[in-house]
């Protein structure tokens, strides 16, 4: 039964991609990569008594690298899917993910979007905690956690590139606040 219905997916795909690729053309679609720099807070609050002893340093400034695709959907008005993956120098290691982008275009092609989608964070445990703990301490233990993205942000073209600013929650836990330049093809 589920080599049936594995195999009568398969042959939907076959048809169907081609056809949605072929209504869809590739002028409509609008394709970018870029860089990106920003600053992620945890959220932690060292002022907890759980914390007593230890200063909890739960922020990271964070680099990384950025690609999407945007659909227009109608006049002004766009969908798109994005990629991330930053690397971190303190708090986090690195932190990846992926979201939906929903926004319209003003006249003069500057993007206002919310998104939504889900980011994984690899956090760096001996450089959260305070006095440095022994090597070892933290062996075994999951140094990484996900939940949900929500954000919004802004794009500004200045010809075949933008200038992009994103501000993001992880979970309603965190902030995330990020800049960069995309680069369209």
């Amino acid at each position: 039964m589920n080599k049936t219905v594995f195999a009568a997916c398969v042959a939907v795909s076959a048809i169907a991609f081609p056809a949605a690729a072929q209504a869809q053309s590739a002028a409509a679609a609008q394709p970018f990569v870029g860089i990106s720099a920003g600053y992620h807070d945890l959220g932690v609050d060292d002022s907890d008594a759980t914390y007593a002893g230890f200063d909890i340093n739960d922020a990271s400034p964070i680099v990384g690298v950025i690609a999407g695709v945007d659909f227009p959907v109608a006049s002004n008005l766009f969908a798109g899917v994005e990629a991330n993956y930053h690397i971190g120098t303190d708090a986090i290691d690195s932190e990846y993910g992926a979201s939906l982008r929903l926004g319209f275009r003003a006249e003069g092609g500057a993007k206002y979007y919310i998104r939504g989608g889900y980011q994984e964070v690899d956090l760096d445990l001996y450089k959260i905690i305070e006095p440095e703990q022994p090597a070892g301490t933290f062996d075994g233990i999951d140094d990484s956690d996900g939940d949900y993205l929500v954000g919004a942000g802004v794009e500004f073209p200045i010809g075949k590139a933008a200038l992009r600013v994103n501000l993001d929650t992880i979970g309603f836990d965190s902030l995330r606040a990020t800049t960069g330049v995309a680069f369209s093809f």
